[in-house]
């Protein structure tokens, strides 16, 4: 009944050293997933500097970080069907009957411990995961666009499926099993990029195939901190899901943790709470 926590490892491996501090004093072991070809999901390839698994080395002063190589990238299947792929196999090494929590390396976990305390008093769900699936989740807020001085956000923390006790995934993280909302945060490094990443990384994730990237490219490109309450639907798959922007202030994770605060993005305890109760009372026959 251990906290697993589990990160694929691709071509924004260097911002690992922003997500791994976060999570690493609670975890009981960090496993990182990586192709041994050092392929991307779509089989373009990508280089991961010797220096980063020495500085892997080096702060791993706990002993906590297992290095996971497979061949995770097979021609024959979508990008998104790779993802799955991997994610299943990353949580067989995690070991079926622990909390599996599954993160990317641009997503940074605020208070990563009391999301840790909530799994533990949920230990029962352990017991027997194949007769009581669950998927937890916290929310995310999605930085859209990095600007001199703060970022953009969207405007409303959306649910993440980061942890689970059975790995059924259908579609990246998600199961399709009951959700349990807990009311932490995660700050997602979504498209703050530079133009050049950006790409990249829309021709090599889940949902390449889904986008239309010139159109997306062109509303990223044009907004900033002067018009971006003039503007809407920043979504990249349905537009209209992100409605509306809001700038934080800050540039280092830090900066932005009380920034989140700061501005609200803290959904409320009775939010959470009718949030749980309809997940209840829709799986209540099931």
């Amino acid at each position: 009944m251990k906290i697993q926590v589990g990160f694929l490892v691709s071509y924004d491996y260097k911002l690992l050293k922003n997500s791994i501090p976060l999570v690493y004093q609670d975890a009981d072991t960090i496993f990182l997933a990586i192709d041994k070809n050092r392929k991307t999901w779509k089989g373009n390839d990508i280089t991961i500097e010797a220096s980063f698994f020495s500085w892997i080395k080096d702060f791993d002063k706990d002993h906590k970080i297992e290095i996971y190589e497979d061949d995770f990238y097979v021609p024959e299947l979508t990008t998104m069907e790779c993802e799955v792929r991997e994610r299943k196999m990353l949580a067989e090494k995690m070991g079926i009957g622990n909390w599996l929590v599954q993160l990317d390396a641009d997503e940074y976990f605020i208070d990563f411990k009391s999301f840790v305390d909530f799994l533990k008093s949920k230990k029962h769900l352990l017991k027997n995961p194949e007769k009581t699936p669950v998927e937890v989740s916290p929310f995310l807020v999605n930085i859209y666009k990095k600007l001199e001085g703060g970022v953009l956000v969207v405007d409303n923390a959306t649910k993440i499926r980061a942890a689970t006790n059975y790995p059924d995934y259908k579609v990246g993280r998600k199961t399709k099993h009951k959700t349990v909302y807990h009311n932490s945060l995660i700050l997602h490094e979504c498209l703050s990029r530079t133009r050049e990443e950006l790409e990249f990384k829309l021709d090599n994730w889940g949902h390449d195939v889904d986008i239309n990237k010139k159109e997306f490219l062109e509303k990223w490109e044009s907004v900033n901190e002067q018009n971006y309450n003039t503007m809407q639907d920043f979504f990249y798959l349905e537009p209209s899901s992100w409605k509306t922007l809001k700038y934080l202030k800050g540039t280092t994770v830090e900066e932005l943790s009380k920034s989140v605060k700061v501005e609200g993005m803290y959904h409320s305890a009775l939010y959470v709470f009718f949030k749980n109760f309809g997940q209840s009372f829709k799986y209540l026959f099931k």
